[in-house]
């Protein structure tokens, strides 16, 4: 895949508003469950999915590597990698920049 091929997948990935809510979420703690990451979306946002679809928008932001996921025995831990959007701030869009 070329570069420009994973900047569009990042980009189409954080389009969503919920994926955006989701990586605001573990910008403040990192190594959250699906049931923490559903119960947080829920009190703070007013997100009300199934824990089915939270796991697919956790899963579109893993393909891109924005989240990194651990086991800690049967639990599955989502945390926040920054890379690939600091990527993008580094990118395309610093062409935009002021001087």
């Amino acid at each position: 895949m070329s570069d420009e091929e994973g900047t569009n997948r990042i980009y189409r990935a954080i389009a969503d508003t919920t994926r955006r809510r989701i990586i605001d979420e573990l910008a403040l703690r990192d190594r959250q469950s699906l049931f923490e990451i559903c119960a947080r979306m829920i009190s703070k946002h007013g997100i009300y999915l199934s824990r089915q679809a939270f796991s697919r928008h956790l899963s579109v932001l893993e393909d891109v590597g924005i989240i990194e996921v651990e086991w800690q025995g049967t639990t599955k831990l989502h945390s926040l990698n920054k890379a690939p959007l600091a990527g993008l701030a580094n990118g395309w869009l610093s062409r935009f920049e002021e001087q």
